[in-house]
Order: C-alpha cells, then sequence, then structure tokens
C-alpha cells in the first residue's frame, strides 16, 4: 500500500482518531506514526477538529431592545426596607461570609494545581491500559489495564511531536500508578500538539534515548 498518497493518509489518520481502524491495521499505523512526523501532524489535526466538536457554545448578547422591551413589561416594585437586625443576626452573617471566603481561597489553592492535559493510552487492541494527567511540573499516572512487566524490563513514556523525534518523559512506575516530574523544556512540549506512548525497553529505560522496544499504549494529549 502507497502510504505516501495524501488522500489514503488523511484517511487512515481520520479512520484512527475515530476509531474505526481493525486492531491489526491500528498497530501497523502505529508503527508508521514513530518515524513520519506528517502523518503524526495530519492525525492530530483530526484530533484537535474530533475536540473541538466538545467544545460549549459561547453565550450570545441579548440586544439593548430587547432588554428594554422587558423592563418596560415589569411592573413597578415597592421599595422593601427590612427592619433593624439584632447583634446576633449580624454575627451569623458575618460567620458565613468569613466561612465562603475560606472556601473560595481553598478552591482557588486546589485549582492551581489541577490538570492542564490528559490522555487515556490504549492498547493495539483498543483497551485502556494508562490514565494520564499532566498537571503544570508533574505527570500522575494511573493503571487502567496495564500488562505486567518482566524484572529485567520497564515501562518509558514518550512524547511524540508533531515535527520531531519522540521525547522521553522518563519511566512508567512500578505497578503503572504514580507521578513523573517533568523538567520545563518537557512542560513546555507538553503545551502543544503531541501523541504519549508507552515502549518497552530494557530495565531503567532506553540505552539510545529513542524507542527501541514494542509500543504497548498510545493515545493523544487533549487539553481540558
Amino acid at each position: 500500500m502507497n502510504y505516501k498518497t495524501a488522500d489514503l493518509r488523511r484517511a487512515l489518520a481520520g479512520d484512527y482518531a475515530i476509531g474505526l481502524m481493525p486492531p491489526t491495521a491500528r498497530k501497523r499505523f502505529e508503527q508508521l506514526l514513530l518515524d513520519d512526523a506528517h502523518l503524526r501532524a495530519e492525525l492530530a489535526q483530526w484530533n484537535t477538529h474530533l475536540t473541538s466538536l466538545t467544545e460549549p457554545l459561547s453565550a450570545q448578547p441579548v440586544p439593548e431592545h430587547v432588554w428594554q422591551a422587558v423592563v418596560l413589561r415589569i411592573e413597578p416594585q415597592k421599595l422593601h426596607v427590612p427592619a433593624k437586625r439584632p447583634f446576633w443576626t449580624w454575627l451569623r452573617t458575618g460567620a458565613v461570609v468569613c466561612s465562603l471566603l475560606i472556601a473560595v481561597t481553598v478552591g482557588l489553592l486546589y485549582t492551581r494545581d489541577n490538570a492542564q492535559y490528559k490522555a487515556t493510552l490504549l492498547s493495539g487492541t483498543q483497551q485502556p491500559g494508562l490514565r494520564i494527567e499532566a498537571h503544570a511540573d508533574y505527570l500522575k499516572v494511573q493503571p487502567l489495564e496495564l500488562a505486567a512487566v518482566d524484572a529485567g524490563r520497564s515501562l518509558e513514556l514518550w512524547a511524540i511531536p508533531v515535527e520531531g523525534k519522540p521525547v522521553s518523559l522518563g519511566l512508567i512506575p512500578t505497578g503503572g500508578d504514580g507521578m513523573i516530574g517533568l523538567s520545563e523544556s518537557q512542560q513546555q512540549m507538553l503545551g502543544t500538539r503531541v501523541v504519549l506512548a508507552v515502549s518497552l525497553e530494557p530495565r531503567g529505560g532506553s540505552p539510545t534515548g529513542q524507542p527501541t522496544g514494542p509500543v504497548l499504549y498510545q493515545g493523544p494529549l487533549a487539553a481540558l
């Protein structure tokens, strides 16, 4: 099959992104992705288009004349002056306000460390193997249906950019559950369109700086 044909490459990337590609064809396509930057770019475009379909619709402003018509139909309301509240009522109100301020402050601090990107990495048979959340300076890794790895082997996580070679993000923690710290250059890379992949490597990681073993799991990294 001539994989250099633009129409065929576009169709294959679309079938892969949507999930219509058979398991055998998906494995062959994933091997092509490792060495074909233009094919990764085609896949990234498909993923971007599909992700945009899930974005919420933006609110549309109401024309001024509509608001004026609504106001004209509203009957004048009588001004209600509440009775003077006792001291204990104001004290309770103040306590409620303080509680709300504390809750908002804690919520803001928590939000600062929320995940910015996420990915679910699938095996060649479309089984979810790993869930990855990208935070400001680390990755949170959670196993789903992770295959067992021999003692002399390691699982290594790679970021595959649209243009360029795969870049190692580190080793998957033992058992697949844990965190992976990110350098500044790795953080910047995750801000671009990349595909994450996990390869089977010798214990301690690839000795060449590039994947040497088979790709076991793969999936696009999407912004939240």
